[in-house]
């Protein structure tokens, strides 16, 4: 897990390729952060928006289901994929966060690194719910 401090007010917990040569006792480790993290106060799960949800998103979904943590999802790598091949994962996503989810913000945020694009409401967003907005 990577610690970055965000100005004062938060800090950032980056927990990478938690599904892509993970170590064994990464689950565990994610686990016990989230149940002890009192002051948590959201988690972002960040999917490819090429592959969609995979094995080890439904596992990070089920944590924060089961703790009762509320989680966004946040698509990524939107530039990679053609316009309706992106319109066919966010409606699968969203039909499986309306009928299966409850602490999963109702809105998906598709990004692009390379574009840019959705950053900024995802910036926004962020700032609203860490009360960084001024």
């Amino acid at each position: 897990m990577n610690f970055f401090k965000v100005g004062k007010h938060f800090t950032v917990v980056d927990m990478p390729g938690y599904g892509y040569k993970a170590p064994e006792d990464f689950v565990d480790m994610v686990e016990t952060y989230l149940k002890e993290r009192r002051n948590l106060k959201r988690t972002f799960l960040l999917v490819d928006s090429v592959v969609g949800i995979q094995k080890t998103d439904n596992i990070a979904i089920e944590m924060c289901e089961e703790f009762a943590l509320p989680y966004v999802i946040v698509l990524t790598k939107i530039d990679k994929c053609s316009k309706g091949h992106l319109l066919k994962q966010v409606l699968q996503i969203q039909k499986f966060v309306n009928r299966k989810t409850q602490g999963c913000f109702p809105q998906l945020f598709p990004v692009s690194a390379v574009t840019f694009s959705g950053i900024h409401l995802l910036r926004c967003f962020i700032a609203s719910v860490t009360g960084n907005l001024d």
